[in-house]
C-alpha cells in the first residue's frame, strides 16, 4: 500500500497528511490555522481565535452535569516552509529530505478528528470537549503564554504532544538559568606579580569553585530523573594569552526538576557553596550566582484520578500505560501555573496518542498504526471519564 491509497482508506491519516503538508514553522503558522478554522466551520466545529490566533474549539455539552475536559497540542513545527512531501515506508510516514512535523500535528489531528465525530453523537452524555491549538510551542512557548485562559472552562487539561502512544506524564521539569560570575580584579602580569599571594587568576578560581558545585542528577525516584544541574559552560581569559593574571571569569548552569523541595535544595546548597569561596577569598576575589526561572516547573498532582483512569482504559484496549515524569519541558508547565474561568487550577497530563520518533529532524517519523489506535484510546477514555464524572 503507499501514501495515497492509505489516506483514502482511514480519514484520520489522511487528516494528518494534510495537516503536515502545510509548512508551519514557529510563528509561520497562518496557513495551517486558517485550514483548521475552515475544517472546523465544515464541519459544524465552534471555532474562536484570540488575539494571538491561537484556536479555541468547543463542543458543547450534552449533558451539564458532567465536566468538559481539554485537549491541548500545537501547531507550530521545527523546519522552514519548504513543501512537505509525505510518503509511507512500512507502517511509517515519514517526508522527503525535512521534518514531518508529526510533533505535534499527531495530536492536531487526533485531536480534530475526535471532536468532529463527537459532534455528531447523540448516543454519549458528556459534559462538554474544549481543545486549544497554539502556537510557536517549539521556539518559545508565545503561543501558551498569549493564551486567554478564561476562554477555558476545564480543568483536566489532556497535552497531546507526547512521543510514545500510551504515555501519560504527570510531571515535568522546571529549567532555571544558574549565571555564575567571579572578579579578581587586582589581576596582573604573570611574571612580575605571580609571587604576591594577594593577587588570584580568575580562570583558577572559577575552575577550582566549580568543581565544588554539583554535575549531573541530583535526586532521582525509581531509576527516573527528578532534578539534576549540568553545566553549558565557563569563560575565562584568552587561550593565545598566557602572560596576564585573569580578573573576570564566567560560568553558566541549568538546573531542571520535576520537585520544588529537591530544586530549592540544590539553588541554596549552590549559594551556600558560593559563600564560603567568597569568605575564604574575602578580599581577594568575589563570586556572584544568580538564578533565573526560564520554565516553571510541572509537578505532580495529588489528584490521580485521571492517571489512574487513562491507565485503566489503556490496558483494556491493549495498549501498554506508562505513568511517569519526564525531565524536559512543555505547555503542561504553563497550565500547571494557571487557573481557568472558573478560577481553578489546572491539572494537565502530557498523553502519548501516537508514536513519533526522531523528532526535529528530517528522519523524523510516525506510525500511523498507532496513531489510529490513539485515536480509540482517546475516544475509550472520553467515554469512560464521562461514565465516572
Amino acid at each position: 500500500m503507499d501514501i495515497t491509497e492509505l489516506r483514502k482508506e482511514n480519514e484520520l491519516v489522511d487528516l494528518f497528511c494534510t495537516l503536515a503538508q502545510i509548512p508551519s514553522p514557529s510563528r509561520q503558522e497562518e496557513k495551517v490555522l486558517d485550514w483548521i478554522c475552515n475544517y472546523c466551520k465544515n464541519n459544524n466545529l465552534n471555532c474562536e481565535q484570540d488575539d494571538y490566533k491561537n484556536i479555541y474549539i468547543n463542543v458543547p455539552a450534552t449533558d451539564p452535569a458532567k465536566e468538559p475536559i481539554l485537549l491541548s497540542s500545537h501547531v507550530d513545527v521545527i523546519g522552514d516552509d519548504s513543501p512537505v512531501d509525505v510518503f509511507l515506508d512500512g507502517d511509517l510516514i515519514k517526508a522527503k529530505g525535512r521534518t514531518l512535523g508529526a510533533d505535534d500535528k499527531a495530536g492536531v489531528a487526533n485531536a480534530l478528528f475526535f471532536a468532529k465525530e463527537l459532534v455528531k453523537r447523540k448516543d454519549l452524555k458528556h459534559g462538554g470537549l474544549e481543545i486549544h491549538f497554539t502556537r510557536d510551542e517549539e521556539d518559545g512557548m508565545t503561543g501558551i503564554k498569549n493564551t486567554d485562559f478564561n476562554k477555558i472552562n476545564s480543568k483536566y487539561v489532556l497535552v497531546l504532544d507526547s512521543d510514545a502512544l500510551g504515555q501519560c506524564l504527570i510531571a515535568g521539569a522546571s529549567y532555571v538559568m544558574v549565571d555564575l560570575t567571579l572578579e579578581a580584579p587586582k589581576g596582573g602580569h604573570s611574571g612580575n606579580d605571580i609571587g604576591d599571594n594577594t593577587r588570584e587568576n580568575a580562570a583558577k578560581l572559577i575552575a577550582d569553585l566549580v568543581s565544588e558545585l554539583p554535575q549531573g542528577v541530583y535526586y532521582s525516584e525509581d531509576g527516573k530523573v527528578v532534578t539534576s544541574c549540568n553545566i553549558g559552560g565557563i569563560v575565562a581569559g584568552d587561550l593565545k594569552v598566557t602572560n596576564v593574571i585573569n580578573t573576570n571569569a564566567h560560568a553558566t548552569y541549568s538546573i531542571r526538576s520535576s520537585n520544588k523541595a529537591k530544586e530549592d535544595e540544590l539553588i541554596n546548597g549552590m549559594r551556600y557553596t558560593v559563600d564560603v569561596f567568597n569568605k575564604k577569598y574575602e578580599g581577594i576575589a568575589k563570586a556572584q550566582i544568580t538564578f533565573t526561572v526560564k520554565m516553571p516547573m510541572f509537578e505532580k498532582n495529588e489528584d490521580e484520578y485521571l492517571p489512574i483512569l487513562f491507565e485503566t482504559v489503556a490496558k483494556k484496549i491493549g495498549v501498554t500505560p506508562e505513568i511517569s515524569s519526564f525531565h524536559a519541558g512543555a505547555e503542561t508547565h504553563i497550565y500547571a501555573n494557571k487557573t481557568n474561568a472558573k478560577g481553578e487550577k489546572f491539572s494537565p497530563y502530557l498523553i502519548g496518542l501516537a508514536t513519533v520518533c526522531n523528532m526535529h529532524s528530517a528522519r523524523e517519523y510516525v506510525d500511523y498504526k498507532t496513531m489510529i489506535k490513539g485515536q480509540e484510546l482517546l475516544r475509550e477514555f472520553f467515554e469512560a471519564y464521562n461514565r465516572e464524572c
